[in-house]
């Protein structure tokens, strides 16, 4: 059989390098063990020691395959493999047999990366756990921004990475730096790249209108490169260790005051590594006057949605329920929110101003808001009692015209009219307001004399006025009159019973 020269440098390789015995060399190339016995004599080679057999050999040729098609393939993974197939012997063994098959790793070189003075800067998230705010649980999470000449850092922590916070961390790290980097490099958050495929990237649309605002460039970093982004992580890292163990604040705003600090003191003095002589603070101060300059006017960093405020005069933010108008109810508004304050437009016009609160559940009410509606509501309500009494009695609108000229509380005089109504009726009502407006008295207590003497003139009992609710199912309750003469009848029974007991 006529084999490669391939063929015969590999099986003398794993006759003379690896001491295969033929067998197993013949096996895993699948040939002749005749063949392999011929090549390894025609190469001149001194015939390797015999080597007593194994329990694994048989299965070598099984892990050189599966190692070579999956170089990364866990040994424990290959030993219970090769268990199923049959094999019995030790684990340990096993183990150091893979070790000696597996082809070595590729060992991937890195450049060592430089800055120049205001060029590049890295930006990240940082997750730093949870926080209880009330009744809410709310994500805490570190804006992390490191000038890569200077490794000068900006910490800040937020409640949530929402891309309002994100460019809120942008804003504030330019102020303290006093400047803006030429070129900002980003991991592939989703805050700054919303899809990628290879070489081409979708940035998120509110970063790229930021980036024209400063005029910086945004860089992302190569897929599975940590070391592009290795600032950034180390002064991450660095937080981690020297910021955070034991810290002990009040409230977000107290962090992050701390956070500050710590940046313009500690990680500051920190020495430079570029230069141990120097310290950050030094290398900082060099390259300061390198940044771009800050536009005159800040971004605008404010949260904007659209929100339908319901049957209640509220709107529904981030799990908390703001008061507004009674007058945009069943409407559509804009919320718009800082990290202090709430406003809620309509038409481009501010109708609500609240304090933000980041719990959840709660109910946040302007007392005017409140106040307004109460109001609506009882403006309402007499206006239903004037249109009730004009209806019922035709003379009222001319009663109310004169009593509203001589200043009298037009409420109170409503609320008794409604009275006389409900006692005397519409007939006898229209009748002595007729009388009442010919004789010149149109107050309430006039026509209730006028009434009782109506009906004292016809024979009847004083009226005891009662005080009924405004409600329709009691006020046009019908009660039918019925025939009694069934108790009559029940009567006259009675008596006749008595009278033939006497007898």
């Amino acid at each position: 059989m006529v084999i490669r020269d391939e063929a015969e440098a590999e099986i003398l390789r794993l006759h003379q390098v690896e001491k295969w015995p033929v067998g197993t060399i013949a096996a895993h190339l699948q040939v002749h063990h005749s063949v392999v016995t011929r090549v390894i004599a025609s190469g001149g080679a001194p015939p390797a020691r015999p080597q007593r057999s194994a329990r694994i050999d048989a299965y070598v040729p099984f892990i050189v395959d599966w190692l070579r098609r999956y170089p990364g393939l866990l040994s424990s993974r290959l030993y219970q493999m090769c268990r199923e197939r049959g094999y019995r012997g030790s684990a340990d063994h096993f183990r150091h047999m893979v070790a000696r098959h597996r082809p070595p790793r590729r060992v991937e070189a890195f450049l060592r990366t430089t800055a120049l003075p205001g060029e590049h800067g890295q930006v990240d998230w940082a997750h730093f756990g949870k926080i209880k705010i009330g009744r809410a649980e709310r994500p805490l999470l570190a804006f992390v921004c490191v000038l890569s000449y200077s490794r000068r850092i900006f910490l800040r922590f937020f409640l949530g990475q929402r891309i309002e916070n994100f460019l809120r961390g942008h804003v504030a790290a330019f102020a303290a730096f006093g400047g803006v980097p030429r070129v900002l490099l980003y991991d592939n958050l989703k805050s700054a790249v919303l899809d990628r495929r290879g070489d081409a990237i979708l940035f998120n649309p509110r970063l790229v209108h930021f980036s024209m605002h400063y005029h910086f460039e945004i860089r992302p970093a190569a897929v599975a490169r940590g070391n592009e982004k290795g600032r950034v992580e180390r002064a991450i890292g660095y937080a981690r260790t020297s910021f955070w163990p034991a810290r002990q604040w009040g409230d977000l705003d107290d962090l992050n005051a701390q956070a500050a600090a710590w940046c313009a003191g500690e990680a500051s003095e920190r020495p430079w590594p570029d230069d141990k002589r120097k310290t950050v603070a030094t290398a900082f101060a060099e390259e300061q006057s390198r940044l771009l300059a800050l536009p005159e006017n800040s971004y605008e960093t404010e949260e904007v949605v659209s929100a339908k405020v319901g049957k209640t005069p509220h709107v529904r933010f981030e799990g908390n329920d703001y008061s507004v108008p009674h007058t945009l109810v069943r409407q559509v508004v804009e919320v718009r929110a800082t990290l202090e304050r709430v406003r809620i437009l309509s038409a481009g016009k501010v109708e609500a101003e609240h304090a933000r609160s980041f719990d959840r559940g709660l109910v946040i009410e302007d007392p005017l808001h409140t106040a307004e509606l109460k109001k609506s509501k009882g403006e309402a309500r007499k206006h239903r009692a004037l249109d009730r009494l004009a209806q019922s009695a035709p003379s009222a609108q001319p009663i109310f015209t004169l009593l509203a000229q001589a200043g009298a509380n037009l409420g109170r005089s409503t609320q008794h009219f409604l009275e006389l109504l409900d006692a005397f009726g519409a007939v006898e009502l229209e009748l002595a307001m007729r009388e009442a407006l010919a004789d010149g008295r149109v107050l309430a207590s006039d026509v209730r004399k006028l009434l009782e003497a109506r009906r004292r003139a016809a024979g009847g009992s004083p009226q005891a006025l009662v005080d009924l609710p405004d409600d329709a199912r009691v006020r046009d309750l019908v009660v039918r009159p019925r025939d009694l003469g069934c108790y009559d009848q029940l009567l006259r029974s009675d008596e006749e019973v008595r009278d033939a007991g006497a007898n």
